[in-house]
């Protein structure tokens, strides 16, 4: 098995020897990966590509997928307005490695330039997810995609949540964690390696990642803490708040809706963010690193 990880990584493994298939997965989505099950279809049907796809009930955010009674893809519709279907692109293939020749070498689109000939060519095959998916590119979907995968896991494998009076729910917690046992967590939330979890602490529906510290009687709901990060005793972190890697907060503060970029001091409290004080041309993000510059002046 080879991996590659590239901007090319496709024509990468061109270069790779005895390679019998190239499977890609899209980093930004999350379901149970049922490879053997891709693996087993893509052998059955002989075609040079097999795409996961998935039933959505909002199709207009993506691109729709069309196709034959027996799986075969016919087209695909960028975006409609109009209801022509709710089979989505589920950000999981399967190819021969013949598929390598399709690929240029220059900047190249699997799903606008790729994907349409082959299913011109009817070269390419579709298989339904049975499971969960979820896009978790943004924040808040990326919490919803938590909930999913570890109620997946409650029902596939639920020795690896945690238990105990002070879990509530749905957790993942990493074994070498530090949680307090008056530290209140859960339902909806993962704890990654080395997180140290003072007394008094209530998490819920939330994502606090490697080596993060979340000091005494701080609240964190619907939110998602990055590596390394420290959060003060009595803060308050919720409304899709995120703070990237190696976020200072100091002690009593309030975050709610807030975006806050990485090795940032947050000395004062930031509430979401009002677009009616935008500068011209400056995004909520930029507008939260600006408040945070000129508190710290």
């Amino acid at each position: 098995v080879f991996f590659f990880q590239a901007e090319d990584g496709i024509r990468d493994a061109q270069e790779s020897r005895g390679l019998g298939c190239v499977q890609e997965t899209d980093s930004d989505v999350i379901c149970d990966f049922p490879l053997q099950k891709m693996i087993d279809t893509h052998q059955q049907h002989g075609k040079e590509g097999t795409i996961f796809l998935t039933s959505v009930d909002e199709p207009s955010r993506y691109g729709v997928v069309l196709t034959e009674e027996n799986g075969q893809v016919k087209s695909f519709i960028e975006k409609p307005q109009d209801f022509v279907g709710n089979k989505i692109n589920a950000g999981l293939y399967l190819f021969s490695k013949s598929v390598i020749e399709r690929i240029k070498p220059v900047p190249t689109s699997l799903e606008r330039e790729i994907f349409p000939q082959m299913a011109k060519e009817g070269q390419l095959q579709s298989v339904m997810l049975d499971d969960f998916w979820m896009d978790i590119g943004q924040p808040k979907d990326f919490l919803t995609g938590q909930t999913l995968y570890l109620q997946h896991m409650r029902e596939k494998d639920p020795s690896k949540l945690a238990t105990g009076d002070n879990i509530i729910g749905n957790v993942l917690i990493d074994p070498s964690a530090q949680v307090h046992k008056d530290a209140l967590i859960g339902p909806d939330v993962t704890i990654g390696p080395g997180v140290v979890i003072e007394e008094g602490v209530r998490i819920k529906h939330a994502c606090v990642l490697k080596e993060a510290t979340i000091k005494a009687n701080t609240w964190i709901c619907d939110s998602i803490i990055g590596w390394q990060s420290k959060i003060g005793r009595w803060v308050r972190i919720e409304g899709i708040t995120v703070c990237a890697q190696d976020v200072s907060v100091k002690d009593e503060l309030f975050l709610n809706g807030c975006s806050v970029l990485p090795h940032k001091v947050v000395s004062a409290s930031i509430r979401a963010v009002s677009y009616t004080h935008l500068r011209a041309h400056e995004t909520g993000r930029n507008l939260v690193c600006r408040l945070l510059l000129e508190k710290k002046k």
